[in-house]
């Protein structure tokens, strides 16, 4: 059984914002695999179902993102499994470019608050992550204004592609193994061409 985790805040105000975008991907993989977030529980809305032929519970916490590890410990200690390879978390990430998506086996939590509560939670630093780029905030720019903000047009055009690669990466992961989806999905920047310096590059697969 697997355990795939959103982060993100509830409440409309929300929706659609850049710390919320763990929850969208979470969304999308329950639409293509047609299971209905709906029960109240470990603090959370849930849902179950299949993946791949294994049992999976789709999460998305409703303690807010800085007490995220509270709903997802409560679910790993429920259902007595090994967060090192069940447990799979989704957030934002604002040292990526945005639509890049980058996945790690275990790691500290870089600054990310939700992450943070989820490592102290657990008592570990061992799970799997999907971090997905949503950009830095603009110089002399606020953080939790920018984190909170939404997407503008072309940045929702890129993310589109980036949750369609982040719900095949969860896959892959529980039919082959996160090394496997590492290697499809995990992108980064073009480097740019010698004397062009406005070139922005694009995400590559590696």
């Amino acid at each position: 059984m697997y355990i795939i985790a959103g982060l993100g805040n509830p409440g409309k105000k929300y929706e659609g914002t850049r710390h919320n975008i763990g929850w969208q991907v979470v969304d999308e993989l329950a639409d293509k695999h047609g299971i209905r977030i709906m029960e109240s529980r470990f603090r959370g809305l849930v849902g179950k179902g299949a993946i791949g032929g294994e049992k999976v519970l789709l999460l998305k916490p409703l303690t807010y993102m800085n007490l995220s590890g509270e709903s997802i410990a409560e679910a790993v200690r429920f259902y007595k499994i090994d967060a090192a390879t069940q447990l799979i978390v989704i957030s934002d990430d604002i040292s990526l470019d945005v639509g890049q998506l980058r996945m790690r086996k275990k790691g500290s939590a870089g600054g990310h608050n939700g992450l943070k509560n989820i490592i102290a939670h657990l008592g570990s630093e061992e799970f799997m992550r999907i971090k997905i780029g949503v950009g830095d905030k603009p110089a002399g720019g606020d953080l939790v204004d920018y984190v909170l903000g939404s997407f503008n047009r072309q940045e929702k055009e890129t993310l589109a592609g980036t949750k369609k690669n982040a719900v095949l990466a969860i896959e892959t992961i529980i039919s082959d193994g996160i090394d496997k989806a590492m290697n499809l999905y995990n992108t980064r920047k073009e480097p740019k061409k010698k004397g062009d310096d406005n070139h922005e590059g694009t995400a590559l697969t590696t």
